[in-house]
């Protein structure tokens, strides 16, 4: 299985979407709460450049925002995946 880390912050809305759509589909993550934690906002931003999130990285492919289509195709998610509630 990939192992996926996600950067985020408590009030990022695609940050929870994010969540919600591993956790639907049965994906185990990482979580760094970016807003709290100096030493893994600096491993994000070496890793994306910038300091939007979230940052999901998926076996060191970055991901930056909730791209669900290129989440799906990391992952191997070829069948019918759960979408989060918009």
């Amino acid at each position: 299985m990939a192992k996926v880390t996600i950067y985020s912050t408590p009030t990022c809305v695609y940050c929870k979407m994010a969540k919600e759509f591993f956790k639907k589909n049965n994906v185990a993550y990482e979580e760094h709460d970016v807003a709290a934690d100096m030493k893994a906002r600096e491993d994000m931003v070496a890793k994306s450049h910038q300091l939007g999130v979230p940052v999901i990285d998926i076996d060191n492919n970055i991901v930056i925002g909730f791209d669900q289509k290129t989440i799906v195709g990391l992952l191997g998610l070829d069948k019918k995946v759960t979408a989060p509630a918009a």
